[in-house]
């Protein structure tokens, strides 16, 4: 019988939810659609010295915002299989349970070495040029442990209550194969694995012991995680055989790095791109740094979450543009690259142009009105539809509406200079203040009637069309540039546009 498609989202509350991990969560939570599944929400806090005050609250609220909720888990579902905090499974004695098994396996062992002694150990090992100095198989034989101290000796240690960890015994010389959903067989001799703390000193599980143990007893069925991961990969997959659950293991899936937009390292949250790295804006308290978030920023959820999903992943096809519903539909792992993902940050724009131009009008105009409404404008609601019907196509965010068009709704009182230097002599003067009078006197004002009028005027005045249209917009908007002249005119309105006109007139010298 096929095995129930459960997957997590299993982040550290140690700061702010990174735009990577927005991704692992968003590939997550597509393959749990797709296969009418579960996700799930697990906080592993097993470091409590790195926990920061509000990161746990700061996840539940962006996934919220992305628009990718787990069904269960920390924050979400109705708790029938809680906790899932690392920290309160601790406290239920469950990863103890395990790492007693793997002790009692001859699998793990104990170890009593101070930081002192674990700092000679590596102090010694660079001085004998050992590449990667690391606490194994050949290491463990000269430290302070169970498998060097006599079986008297480990039990006074104990009793006496001296701190120790329980680390993996690695064997020295050994083959490890595991299968990896997305780059297919890996194999790493055990020589290159160090002997994983299991337990640490207060009894906290580590990393290592406590996702294994969740992810059997929540029955996970896929675990996808990032690449960094993937060098303790083989130390995982001896525990699990240690624990005779190899054949209960999750599916394995390694997702690949996002990069920085050159190419060159990892994308960090302290990347110069120009856009956040967060979702939501964050403030770190420890540092007392602030980072921006794209919510914020003024980005749509559906757009960051179209973009995070082309950073790595591809459907096959030219399409760009999905929706959460056709992304689930499309997405697979087996369609995931092996090869790291080049963050774009003028891609990452375009993904928000294209979804602001599918916004209707009125749903444009709603998340405007807040810019207008704190000028104290509160124009009319039909007039601002039309204004962002007719800038949205210039704009990349909403928030950039106000700066596109100010025009619309204050007169302008600089005209830019170029355009007034290149065009603006008597005859043109002459021109805009006939137009004026003409403008005044019709009685329709639409954007039709607003061009014949202009083409009218300029055969009475003896001026070619080129040499007026975009002065006339310069007088109207103060601006050389912008949407279709005539519909801005007949927006503005006739009052309104004679005014600007005769205002123009007086003021350009």
């Amino acid at each position: 019988m096929e095995k129930r498609v459960r997957v997590r989202f299993a982040p550290s509350p140690t700061g702010g939810l990174h735009m990577g991990g927005v991704r692992v969560a968003l590939f997550n939570y597509l393959f749990a659609k797709k296969h009418n599944g579960d996700f799930i929400l697990r906080i592993e806090d097993t470091d409590q010295t790195r926990y920061v005050k509000g990161a746990e609250e700061y996840i539940i609220e962006s996934l919220k915002w992305c628009g990718i909720a787990p069904n269960e888990g920390v924050g979400f579902g109705d708790g029938s299989h809680a906790p899932y905090r690392q920290s309160e499974r601790k406290e239920k004695g469950i990863y103890k349970k395990y790492a007693d098994k793997l002790i009692a396996s001859g699998n793990a062992y104990y170890a009593f070495d101070t930081s002192e002694e674990l700092d000679e150990m590596r102090k010694r090992l660079e001085a004998a040029k050992v590449a990667a100095p690391q606490y194994n198989a050949v290491s463990r034989q000269n430290m302070r442990n169970s498998l060097t101290l006599s079986e008297d000796e480990v039990k006074k240690l104990i009793d006496a209550n001296t701190p120790y960890v329980i680390r993996l015994k690695v064997p020295r010389n050994e083959e490890i194969r595991f299968h990896d959903i997305i780059r297919g067989w890996v194999v790493v001799n055990s020589s290159q694995v160090d002997d994983k703390v299991l337990l640490k000193s207060d009894g906290m599980p580590t990393y290592h012991l406590a996702h294994i143990v969740d992810d059997i007893e929540m029955q996970i069925s896929h675990a996808m995680r990032g690449e960094e991961w993937l060098p303790s990969a083989p130390a995982h997959i001896l525990i699990y055989r240690y624990l005779g659950l190899e054949n209960e293991m999750p599916k394995l899936a390694h997702l690949p790095l996002i990069l920085k937009p050159d190419g060159n390292g990892k994308l960090s949250k302290r990347d110069k791109s120009g856009l956040p790295m967060f979702p939501l804006n964050w403030f770190d308290e420890r540092t007392n740094e602030s980072y921006a978030g794209y919510r914020e920023t003024g980005f749509f959820a559906e757009a960051f979450i179209n973009m995070l999903a082309f950073l790595g992943w591809n459907p096959g096809t030219n399409q760009e543009i999905f929706s959460i519903e056709e992304l689930i539909q499309a997405f697979s792992l087996e369609r995931i690259n092996k090869s790291g993902a080049k963050f774009d940050p003028e891609k990452t724009k375009w993904f928000n142009q294209q979804y602001l131009r599918l916004k209707t009008d009125d749903a444009l105009a709603e998340i405007f009105s807040n810019d207008t409404n704190i000028k104290n404008l509160n124009p009319d609601f039909a007039y601002l539809k039309n204004v962002c019907r007719l800038i949205k196509e210039k704009a990349h965010f909403v928030n950039e509406f106000w700066d596109l068009g100010k025009y619309f709704f204050i007169a302008p009182t600089i005209y830019d200079a170029e355009v007034v230097k290149k065009r603006w002599n008597e005859k043109s003067k002459k021109f805009i203040s006939a137009l004026a009078k003409n403008y005044e006197a019709a009685s329709s004002f639409g954007a039709q009637h607003a061009e014949n009028i202009f083409k009218q005027t300029c055969e009475e005045q003896q001026i070619k069309t080129g040499e007026v249209m975009q002065l006339l917009r310069v007088c109207v908007s103060g601006v050389g540039g912008g949407p279709a002249l005539f519909e801005v005119v007949s927006l503005i309105g006739k009052a309104g546009v004679v005014n600007r006109l005769n205002t123009a007139v007086r003021a350009i010298v």
